[in-house]
């Protein structure tokens, strides 16, 4: 923690931290370890083995019944057996202790995992929209009867394992993108359902190709919205629901403090927010008392963890503005 400073130590300079005060006051928002969840890890593996394993069944099965449907859901499958297995080194990485080059840990590692899963997902759109295309101006002969069965099969095992990772941590980022991977073959197990019924019923083989593309669409949002919140995150972006201005203006209604500024935020990964802001204080206040009252603040308020806080002389912010 810093007392006031002379002007000319203000440039973003933030040495004062609150941490020893918190401890003193009962507060604990001062930390940088983040929880790698074991259960998540176990789930992930669980599911990984159960979606490789049908991944092969599926592929062996579109093969012989010359469904796109099912290769592209099994192409799916193998797509999303990798991101699980990504996931998985993801969390072994993330466990390892910050030492003092990488004084926040690996956990931005499962951020890049995310990430990776995410653009995995949206070029695997690509593909099975473009072999939809060449079936629908070439179509092939597809028996319908063995699509129907091994799509019925993945449509279980996606299922269970949809289940297994939904009853996970919904703030793990790197949980929600394997996630996201196993719902998108869920969706692609209820289409080759619905287009080898179609099929059984009408003999319109081009249902084939046509759901293909409509799951491959409602992939699209879910990989984008992955791939965006990434790269959020690593650009270092202020996290959602939070405005500079906002918190700033909303310190300075404090009595304690008579300016505030140079607010800073973002997210470390997943829901955990780091911040740092200059303030300076009212008439006759201990500027110590400064950094916990701020720290507990913005946690009540933001659910900030991490805070560092930097005192300056009165009317210098004021002074910056100008």
């Amino acid at each position: 923690m810093t007392t006031p400073q002379p002007a000319s130590n203000h440039d973003h300079d933030e040495a004062s931290h609150d941490h020893a005060d918190d401890h003193q006051a009962g507060r604990h928002y001062h930390h940088h370890k983040q929880v790698v969840t074991r259960t998540n890890a176990r789930r992930i593996s669980f599911v990984f083995f159960l979606t490789a394993g049908y991944a092969l069944i599926q592929a062996i099965g579109g093969w012989l019944s010359g469904s796109l449907a099912l290769i592209a859901d099994s192409g799916h499958m193998v797509s999303d057996a990798a991101a699980l297995l990504l996931a998985l080194i993801a969390y072994r990485i993330a466990e390892r202790p910050a030492d003092g080059t990488r004084t926040y840990g690996f956990h931005r590692v499962r951020v890049l995992a995310a990430l990776a899963n995410g653009v995995a997902l949206l070029l695997l759109v690509i593909w099975v929209i473009r072999e939809a295309i060449e079936r629908m101006h070439a179509p092939s002969e597809i028996l319908a009867g063995p699509m129907l069965v091994v799509a019925v099969i993945g449509l279980v095992v996606n299922v269970a394992g949809a289940c297994i990772l939904w009853s996970g941590s919904k703030g793990d980022s790197n949980l929600r993108g394997a996630l996201l991977h196993v719902l998108g073959d869920l969706l692609g197990s209820v289409a080759a359902i619905a287009a080898a019924a179609g099929i059984l019923l009408t003999g319109w083989v081009v249902l084939d190709p046509l759901l293909s593309i409509f799951v491959a669409l409602l992939i699209v949002r879910s990989a984008w919205g992955l791939v965006r919140d990434a790269i959020q995150v690593l650009l270092q972006a202020v996290p959602r629901g939070l405005d500079a201005l906002d918190v700033e203006m909303g310190l300075v209604q404090l009595p304690e403090i008579a300016e505030a500024g140079h607010f800073h935020a973002w997210t470390l990964a997943d829901d955990s927010i780091i911040a740092t802001v200059h303030v300076s204080p009212t008439y006759g206040v201990d500027p110590l008392a400064l950094p916990p009252l701020v720290s507990s603040w913005l946690h009540e308020h933001y659910a900030i963890d991490h805070v560092t806080v930097q005192v300056d002389p009165p009317g210098q912010l004021d002074r910056e503005h100008r």
